[in-house]
């Protein structure tokens, strides 16, 4: 398209509301991805979804996404299938003791995992569901627990995935010198309210003061009446991809050594951060190495045969995929957003608002808006900082308050839209279905935005 337009806004609108309609987010997003290439050029809609899928593919992001989600798959089907879930499971049992134990639990657990969001959602909802369960919580309350602690946590700590992308867009953009990414990055964290809201939260919640409401409510309420889960009421009647991986899980922890050692699941995590720290925060590295060495040491023990071991890691691989196929959907949809120029449109439409008083405030509801609309934490940043930030000093902004206002508006996205690589990984590790778990956590996510916006307006 030559001008952005309102047009722009419709592609995103049909994904939300197909995905709330459907309960299929892959379809929704495709669905959406089709009516944006429509708009571009109604007569070539297969062949540029073809070309913007194989672009998606081809991106070193996604190759990258595909491999850490798949290797962490296969990570966690080895510490379930060698009882190492199981045993820490067990152990936490002894430290839980009723609802809200389990659910600070869940909530620690998530605060101290701060290297990456991935690693966050997945191994805290793994970890933790079967002692939620035990007390009757809704997987969808573990699932807000788990999104509010893995994108909002990582943006706060400097030494996380989340900074070193960041800083070192800061740097590629002039905004901070060579070398000092990190350091600019350090100096906005301060300001990164909607992140430290959102965690603030969550504590607020477990003990009621913010009482349940809403969707969260009946979710439960329908938990503590013994109702099942969506997910597993249609489990053995209908195979959809957010199941699947649910169900695969499950008879992974049923199949499991039972005499597990609590040694075989704290072992191979604290080699993941561990390494993953040594490697500068490449979480890719890390997982290469901890199953490097996990491999061996599950071998030594005799926990199973080479020939089982390898077979364990090929399903846990496979249990990733409708997480990976939910991204790349989401990637391809972005693609289409940015053909329509979505983030043009929507800057454009706020920039009669943007003065040095107001710009952090409007930086933070127009990314929030784009994040949420496109699914995407990250790439979207990548487009819109170069617009956004020459914007801020040609005000005189407070530019580490403009920082804050991006960072806020990226994890707000993360954890929020239904379609989100953040938001798909910590439904799928605490056994949710995925739009329960956003519908679910909308409202609180939206209490925080609401209070980080104001906050925005009131620092300026």
């Amino acid at each position: 398209m030559a001008e952005p337009s309102a047009i722009s806004i419709i592609p995103p609108v049909v994904v939300l509301t197909l995905a709330i309609v459907l309960r299929r987010p892959i379809l929704a997003l495709v669905i959406g991805a089709l009516v944006g290439l429509a708009f571009v050029d109604i007569s070539s809609v297969l062949s540029n979804f073809a070309a913007a899928s194989l672009k998606v593919m081809a991106d070193e992001t996604i190759g990258w996404l595909i491999l850490v989600c798949g290797s962490f798959g296969a990570l966690i089907a080895l510490l379930v299938h060698a009882g190492g879930a199981l045993a820490f499971g067990q152990t936490a049992m002894k430290f839980a003791k009723g609802p809200k134990s389990s659910l600070l639990m869940a909530y620690f657990l998530g605060v101290i995992i701060f290297i990456d969001d991935y690693l966050n959602a997945l191994t805290v909802g793994e970890t933790m569901r079967r002692v939620t369960d035990k007390f009757k919580i809704s997987r969808e309350m573990l699932a807000y627990v788990v999104d509010s602690t893995a994108a909002p946590i990582c943006v706060l700590v400097p030494l996380s995935t989340w900074a070193v992308f960041f800083g070192g867009l800061l740097v590629d953009n002039g905004i901070a010198g060579e070398g000092q990414g990190i350091s600019t990055y350090i100096q906005a964290i301060p300001y990164m309210l909607y992140a430290w809201i959102a965690v603030l939260i969550v504590p607020l919640v477990i003990f009621g003061v913010i009482p349940l409401f809403g969707p969260m409510k009946k979710a439960q309420m329908a938990a503590q009446a013994g109702q099942p889960a969506l997910e597993q009421v249609d489990l053995d009647e209908v195979q959809t991809p957010d199941n699947y991986a649910s169900k695969a899980i499950e008879q992974e922890f049923e199949q499991a050594e039972q005499q597990g050692k609590l040694y075989n699941f704290l072992v191979p995590l604290a080699l993941l951060v561990v390494f993953t720290v040594y490697f500068d925060i490449d979480i890719w590295k890390g997982l290469l190495a901890t199953l490097a060495v996990t491999i061996p040491f599950f071998l030594v023990q005799k926990l199973m045969p080479l020939a089982d071991l390898l077979e364990q890691m090929i399903n846990g691989f496979k249990c990733m995929l409708p997480a990976i196929g939910t991204v790349i959907a989401a990637f391809i949809f972005k693609d289409v957003c940015d053909q329509l120029l979505l983030p043009q449109y929507v800057i454009n439409s706020l920039s009669p608002y943007m003065t040095a008083q107001l710009l952090p405030a409007m930086v933070f509801l127009s990314m929030a808006i784009l994040a949420f609309a496109t699914g995407s934490s990250w790439g979207i940043f990548a487009v819109t900082i170069p617009i956004v930030m020459p914007l801020a000093v040609a005000v005189d902004a407070n530019i580490p308050l403009v920082i804050g206002a991006l960072l806020s508006a990226s994890s707000f996205g993360s954890q929020a839209c239904f379609y989100s690589d953040s938001t798909v990984l910590a439904a799928q590790g605490s056994g949710c279905n995925l739009v329960s778990h956003a519908v679910t956590q909308l409202p609180y996510a939206l209490i925080a935005a609401v209070i980080a916006f104001a906050g925005f307006l009131a620092l300026a």
